[in-house]
């Protein structure tokens, strides 16, 4: 018989509690630690993408994720054959542009070849077979030379008269004294802020064309053009940005190399400022700075009186005369990480879940007014979203004992912290219930960061901010940015004294502008 070694210590009511506590402490450090490795794990092996429906679905919640939504007619569909139904699979349905240059090469029989076997008279054509092939030609390279001539009076000259001399009009180049042409410099400009190919690829693949062009005149060709003909575009856009009573505004990373007084691995960044979807000129506006001190919108909004679509950064909210509006995507995107942390079977039914099926009825409602009128759209939110957005923050600030620094415990925070400024979206119908628009259009710089990795100096970032802007303003009005750029690089330098630069505006350009347009070389 073994014997029983077990001691039995006597302890006071305080040393209890305060093991008891000390016990509890280190539960919620190991529930954090926990979480922190499920975080680190979705990050290296899971997927990017903010779409939740797939950690929830056995829950039935009516949540559709906003910023990733499939278009219905791509959806798995069910086709009856014969006795049983099958699953369509989605595929990638491809299909030839109709609106590029099409030419036609026939293929026929010789003379020869068309005599009739039998009888040796020639065949008729009967009917053809047409086949399309879609043909990629790389991109042309070649040297325009301009010759203006002079003329003179060879009748005055031979009367020893003055003679008049007429010298062909020469317009004005894009950069005097350099041989870059409107196309080129929109060339580059496209290929390094559109398609993100860092200047060194660039200059590689001239290269392997025979041209020597090196990366630093390429650059120069690039902050030049910016500086005299974007940069007063770009002014005059911030301009009529400034007189909208609706905007949105977000920030992003930047690393610049050769900055003044400011260790290289320092952070500046990219703030981003743009128009709502009420406006019928939409503009897109970048503004690099130093660093994401809330100056730097200060100064930049000065002008600016109405509602701005922000998340939850505090730099915005010291602005007079402007309005904070708050982001339900960043509300919801903090319940998704907090599910995610919790093992699969804990999901259902935890508060992580409900908060998303909150969050996932405001995003249908929503989704149901899109085609409403901003008069129509505050009456239906009155009505639909105001009980809604009053259950959702009773509940939230109904909830006990959970760990502040947890996943869950942050979402819970930042809801009811964010809540005059979430709720704010439901008092105009011209405001929208999140910041996408904002992180939508700031997307093709994060993915050219990735690209060119940093700018070399503080003019080079600016140039690139004001590249970015006149090229995202010129896509958002359906431009194509090529034509765009050539059309901005060919009549900046020619404006006329009397003809203003809003002549150059995206929704002024001529109609070869559009996304139909195709690249000319001319």
């Amino acid at each position: 018989m073994s014997k029983n070694n077990s001691e039995t210590v006597t302890i006071s009511k305080a040393e209890y509690e305060s093991l008891k506590s000390h016990c509890a402490q280190l539960e919620s450090e190991l529930n954090w630690l926990k979480e922190q490795l499920q975080i680190s794990k979705k990050k290296t092996f899971g997927s990017n993408s903010e779409r939740t429906e797939q950690l929830y679905e056995q829950m039935s919640l009516f949540f559709n994720e906003a910023e990733a939504l499939e278009d219905t007619e791509n959806r798995n569909t069910e086709i009856t054959v014969e006795q049983y139904k099958r699953k369509q699979k989605n595929g990638c349905f491809d299909k030839l542009p109709e609106n590029i240059e099409t030419y036609t090469v026939e293929h026929k029989l010789s003379e020869e070849e068309r005599k009739c076997p039998e009888c040796g008279e020639e065949m008729e054509v009967i009917g053809k077979k047409v086949t399309k092939h879609l043909e990629m030609i790389p991109a042309q390279v070649r040297i325009r030379e301009d010759v203006y001539f002079t003329y003179a009076c060879k009748k005055c000259h031979e009367n020893e008269a003055d003679t008049p001399v007429i010298e062909t009009p020469q317009p004005n180049p894009v950069i005097k004294g350099s041989f870059a042409s409107a196309q080129a410099i929109a060339h580059l400009m496209t290929q390094k802020f559109v398609m993100h190919s860092p200047l060194y690829r660039q200059e590689q693949e001239l290269k392997q064309r025979g041209i020597e062009l090196s990366r630093q005149t390429m650059s120069n060709w690039l902050i030049t053009a910016s500086k005299l003909w974007l940069e007063p575009l770009y002014e005059r856009m911030k301009e009529l940005l400034l007189k909208e009573s609706v905007l949105h505004a977000d920030e992003t990373t930047l690393q610049v190399l050769k900055t003044k007084d400011k260790p290289t691995a320092t952070k500046s960044y990219m703030w981003l400022y743009r128009t709502s979807g009420c406006c019928k000129t939409p503009i897109v506006l970048y503004d690099y700075r130093p660093n994401r001190k809330a100056e730097n919108a200060e100064s930049f909004l000065k002008e600016f009186k109405g509602y701005l679509h922000t998340d939850g950064y505090k730099a915005y909210r010291g602005i007079d005369d402007v309005t904070i509006v708050g982001c339900w995507a960043h509300a919801r995107r903090r319940f998704c990480e907090a599910l995610e942390v919790l093992p699969e079977e804990q999901r259902k039914g935890s508060t992580a879940a409900i908060a998303l099926d909150y969050c996932g009825k405001l995003y249908v409602i929503e989704k149901k007014l899109k085609d409403e009128s901003p008069e129509d759209r505050p009456k239906e939110r009155q009505k639909q979203t105001k009980p809604l957005l009053d259950a959702f923050f009773a509940w939230a600030k109904s909830l006990r004992n959970i760990a502040p620094k947890s996943k869950l415990g942050k979402a819970v925070n930042y809801l009811i912290e964010e809540e005059p400024y979430l709720r704010r979206y439901i008092e105009d119908g011209r405001l929208e219930i999140d910041n996408n628009r904002a992180e939508r259009s700031i997307k093709p710089f994060v993915i050219g960061r990735k690209n060119w990795l940093f700018a070399n100096t503080p003019s080079g970032a600016k140039a690139s901010a004001t590249a970015f802007s006149i090229i995202e303003t010129a896509k958002e009005n359906d431009l194509d940015p090529y034509e765009y750029l050539k059309c901005v690089f060919t009549k900046a330098p020619n404006l006329q004294e009397n003809e203003s630069i809003d002549i150059l505006l995206p929704w002024n350009t001529p109609d070869n502008c559009h996304t139909k347009a195709t690249h000319s070389t001319e």
